[in-house]
């Protein structure tokens, strides 16, 4: 397919529109730490350890719950209703968790902005795989992740702004009678939702995914859209091709035919990634910064800026992995990520052994986030958007993002335990060992599918 038929411009609008649900779910992921400090004392669970971790991983629980119904419901339904779906659960969160004075009305607005979590981080990236073509598809997909990123730093900056100076050494009375602990936290909240009524707004005018048409048998329509997006040529061959490929396997999506016709094969490929992107370690870094950088001997002053160093850092790595993904190739920059991240947590963990404080080490940790914000965090979600047969692909998406999550909450939740048992030296060893076994894994099992359409990647991957 040549570049010169190609409707950028169409493909840009439609592909941001679908990944402003990943500025959401970025938003929403990280604005409850902003507001942690301030909602606490006006639900009064600042000592209770067990509320307190509720209100902080109760959005998960929702990831789960999106995360596994998208690939049933957006098989029934298609992608755009159900990303219509992810945009109005933001928009209730955001105003719902605002506006509650009770801490289970609070809870339950958390799990509905969850699942809309589940749902866009499933859904975004599956979207713009299947209307983008395969010359430009590595680089619309990670638009997704680029939002995400965006997502973070718009909450912390948002955050920040909102919120009054609090003086050291504030009583928890002192804040719940402030405007923060009053109000503040409730603009946090309620911030999320212009952007989630955009994203409502934009997603009415995207067009259905071509494939999920095709696999209906609504085949004017799927080329309709196809035309639009690389001319009639292109539209024509890329048809006929969905096709070829869907009279092949005529497979009813289940989850059940995850396992049939080596299905389970490439569905097992797409779960080892997906858990690697989060075991590979980086997340720790953005989850436990203060404790990383306590470690490293820097104050909390100092603490704040090395985390708006990383997160600038995250942003502009990203850029890179746009610019080279369908230049260098996917499983190129998943081995340099695996490869390097396994140098710099060697070298880490051998500065924290040896006791050295300071500028060496926040030079690895800029180093590592760069690392893994130009390979793995955006590349993994073009991979999983990419290796899954059509037919399947929604419910085996489903599969590996839980996958994701899952892997997520046990990084999150070990960390500390082992940090207390190895320290953070050992802790680092420890991922660099597990970025090892990544590098191995991608060496061997995946295929490169840069350049190569959805269908015949799926030729391919059910060839070997």
């Amino acid at each position: 397919m040549g570049k010169s038929n190609i409707n950028l411009g169409y493909i840009l609008a439609i592909s941001v529109a679908s990944a402003f649900g990943g500025l959401l779910f970025g938003y929403d992921w990280v604005v409850i730490g902003g507001a942690k400090p301030f909602y606490e004392p006006f639900f009064g669970i600042a000592g209770s350890p067990f509320l307190q971790g509720w209100a902080m991983s109760s959005a998960l629980v929702g990831c789960f719950a999106g995360a596994g119904l998208s690939g049933m419901l957006s098989d029934a339904y298609g992608r755009k209703k159900l990303l219509l779906l992810a945009a109005a659960l933001f928009i209730i969160s955001a105003l719902g968790t605002g506006a509650t004075s009770t801490f289970w009305i609070f809870i339950l607005f958390r799990l509905m902005g969850g699942v809309g979590i589940g749902l866009a981080s499933n859904l975004s990236p599956m979207y713009i795989a299947e209307i983008s073509p395969s010359s430009v598809r590595g680089r619309f997909v990670s638009l997704n992740q680029l939002t995400i990123v965006i997502g973070i730093l718009a909450a912390q900056l948002i955050n920040w702004q909102i919120a009054d100076p609090v003086a050291p050494n504030t009583t928890l009375s002192e804040i719940l009678a402030s405007w923060n602990g009053q109000m503040g936290w409730r603009w946090m909240f309620y911030a999320c939702a212009l952007p989630a009524i955009l994203f409502f707004v934009f997603v009415l005018f995207i067009p259905e995914s071509p494939r999920w048409l095709a696999s209906k048998g609504r085949n004017e329509q799927a080329f309709a859209i196809l035309k639009r997006i690389a001319g009639d040529e292109s539209a024509r061959r890329e048809l006929e091709e969905i096709k070829k490929v869907r009279a092949e396997d005529d497979t009813k999506p289940s989850f059940g035919s995850l396992f049939k016709s080596g299905a389970g094969r490439i569905l097992t490929i797409g779960v080892v990634i997906a858990i690697f992107q989060q075991w590979c370690g980086i997340n720790v870094i953005f989850n436990y910064a203060q404790e990383i950088f306590s470690a490293a001997g820097y104050s909390v002053t100092d603490i704040l800026f090395n985390i708006v160093i990383t997160g600038s850092v995250n942003l502009l790595f990203t850029f890179v992995a746009i610019y080279t993904v369908d230049k260098i190739g996917r499983r190129a920059l998943m081995l340099i990520g695996a490869g390097g991240l396994a140098l710099i947590y060697t070298i880490l963990g051998s500065l924290y052994f040896f006791q050295v404080q300071g500028l060496p080490l926040l030079i690895l940790v800029v180093l590592a986030i760069a690392c893994y914000s130009m390979s793995l965090a955006p590349i993994t979600w073009v991979v999983l958007s990419e290796i899954f047969p059509n037919r399947i692909r929604a419910a085996a998406m489903s599969v590996a993002t839980l996958a994701l999550w899952a892997a997520c909450f046990l990084l999150t939740y070990t960390f500390p335990l082992l940090n207390k048992g190895f320290g953070a030296a050992g802790t680092f060893w420890l991922y660099g060992i597990i970025c090892v076994f990544g590098l191995v894994f991608i060496w061997i099992k995946l295929p490169e599918t840069k350049g190569k359409s959805l269908e015949q990647i799926e030729e391919e991957l059910r060839g070997k």
